[in-house]
C-alpha cells in the first residue's frame, strides 16, 4: 500500500474517532439523565476515552477494541446513561473481524460481549434481553467483519492476478518484438551477403578487364560503389535491430537464398487465391528496384497483410495498390471482410501487427492499420526510398 493510501486511511480513522466522540458528547448532553448521573466533565472525558481508540482500529485492532471496551465500561461504572458510546465498541469489533482471522476475532468478541452485558444492565434491560443482546450483537459483528475480510482478500488476489497478467502480456509483446528482430536480422544478413557477392563479382570483373576494357571496368567500379553504399545502409539497420538486450543467443546459421521482392507479389497472390482469396493488384508509377532491405520490408508487410486476411476473412475480396512515387513507396491493402470466418485453420500467435510495425519502424517508414466503416480491414504502408529505375539496374 502506498504512503498516500495509508495517510488517507489514517485521516479517515481519526475523523471517525472524533466524530463518534462528538456524537457521544452531544447525545449525552441532550439525553434526559433520569436515574443516571448528570453528564458533566467526567462524562465528556470518558466519552472521548471510549471513542478515540478507533483512530488505531486498522493498525492495532485488538488494542483499539480493548480501549473502547475499557472506556465504555468506566463510563457505565461511573453511572452515566448509555449513549452513542455503544457504537464505538461495535465499530472496533467489526474492524477487528475484518482485519484478523476468526480465532483472533473471537477473543475480542468475548471482551465486547462482557461490555455489552454491562451496558444492558446499565440501561435497565431484563437479564434475558441483556444476555441475548450480548450474544447476538458480537455474532453479527463477526459475520459482517469476516465478510469484509474475505472480500478484501479476494480483491487483493484479483489485483495480484491482474498485475501478473499485465506483466505476462508485456513480456509476450516484448518477446514478440525480439523474435521479430531476430527474423529481420537474418533477412538483413541475406541482404548484406547479397551486396557483398555483387561487390566480389564486380571487383573480379574490373580486375580482369582493367587494361583491356576500361569502360567495363569503370562500370563495374560504379556498381561496386553503389552496392557498398547500400550495404552500409543495411548494416546500420542490422546494428539497430541487434541493439537490444537478448536473454538467449541463437547460434543457428541464417540460410542464404533469394531475397523477397515486390516483383514476386504476383506469385504470392496466386498462392493465396488457392486459399479462397480474390486478390486484385494495381501498380501506379514507374516500378523500380528498391534497396534490398526496403524490398524485403515491403514484401513481408504485404505478405503479412494478405495472410491476415486469409486467417480472419473467408472468401474475401482484396485490393492491393502499389504506388511508386518519386521519394517513397506506398502500399494499400484493403479487404471487404468476406464472411468473417477464417478460410484456413491457422492458430497463429497474434503478433503479426507487432512484427509489421517493427519492420517499418526500422526502415523509417509509417504503417497504419484499422477496420473500415463499411466492413473489412485496411493496411497502409509508406516507405521512404532512394533507388534507381528497374531498367537501369
Amino acid at each position: 500500500m502506498s504512503t498516500r493510501s495509508r495517510l488517507r486511511q489514517a485521516l479517515f480513522d481519526s475523523a471517525l474517532a472524533v466524530g463518534v466522540a462528538v456524537s457521544g458528547c452531544v447525545a449525552g448532553t441532550h439525553y434526559p439523565p433520569g436515574d443516571w448521573a448528570t453528564f458533566g466533565v467526567g462524562a465528556y472525558l470518558l466519552t472521548c476515552l471510549t471513542a478515540l481508540p478507533l483512530a488505531l482500529r486498522r493498525a492495532y485492532p485488538m488494542a483499539s477494541l480493548t480501549g473502547c471496551c475499557l472506556g465504555y465500561s468506566l463510563y457505565l461504572t461511573a453511572g452515566y446513561q448509555p449513549s452513542l458510546n455503544w457504537w464505538a465498541v461495535i465499530i472496533a469489533l467489526v474492524s477487528l473481524a475484518a482485519g484478523r482471522e476468526l480465532r483472533a476475532s473471537a477473543a475480542g468478541a468475548l471482551v465486547a460481549a462482557v461490555t455489552i452485558v454491562q451496558s444492558g444492565f446499565a440501561g435497565h434491560l431484563g437479564p434475558l434481553l441483556a444476555l441475548t443482546q450480548a450474544l447476538l450483537v458480537p455474532v453479527v459483528c463477526l459475520l459482517f467483519g469476516q465478510g469484509q475480510r474475505k472480500l478484501s482478500l479476494r480483491n487483493a488476489e484479483l489485483k495480484r492476478l491482474t498485475e501478473a497478467l499485465a506483466h505476462e502480456q508485456r513480456e509476450k509483446a516484448r518477446r514478440a518484438v525480439l523474435d521479430e528482430r531476430i527474423r529481420i536480422a537474418r533477412e538483413l544478413h541475406d541482404v548484406v551477403a547479397h551486396h557483398m557477392s555483387v561487390i566480389s563479382v564486380q571487383a573480379g570483373l574490373a580486375e580482369y578487364v582493367f587494361t583491356s576494357d576500361p569502360l567495363t571496368a569503370r562500370s563495374a567500379l560504379s556498381t561496386i560503389g553503389g552496392a557498398s553504399r547500400e550495404a552500409l545502409q543495411d548494416l546500420r539497420r542490422l546494428l539497430t535491430v541487434l541493439r537490444v538486450d537478448m536473454e538467449a543467443h541463437d547460434d543457428s546459421a541464417a540460410p542464404l537464398g533469394p531475397l523477397p521482392e515486390l516483383s514476386r507479389v504476383g506469385e504470392l497472390a496466386q498462392r493465396l487465391e488457392a486459399a479462397g482469396l480474390a486478390v486484385e493488384i494495381q501498380t501506379t508509377g514507374v516500378p523500380r528496384r528498391l534497396d534490398p532491405g526496403l524490398e524485403v520490408c515491403a514484401y513481408r508487410v504485404l505478405q503479412e497483410a494478405l495472410t491476415n486476411v486469409v486467417k480472419h476473412a473467408e472468401s474475401a475480396q482484396v485490393s492491393v495498390h502499389i504506388a511508386y512515387q518519386e521519394d517513397q513507396l506506398s502500399i494499400l491493402v484493403r479487404d471487404d471482410g468476406g464472411t468473417g470466418k477464417p478460410a484456413i485453420a491457422s492458430p497463429g500467435r497474434g503478433h503479426g501487427l507487432i512484427g509489421m510495425r517493427e519492420r517499418v519502424r526500422i526502415c523509417g517508414g509509417r504503417l497504419s492499420t484499422g477496420p473500415l466503416s463499411e466492413g473489412g480491414f485496411e493496411v497502409h504502408l509508406s516507405l521512404p526510398t532512394s533507388s534507381a529505375p528497374l531498367e537501369d539496374a
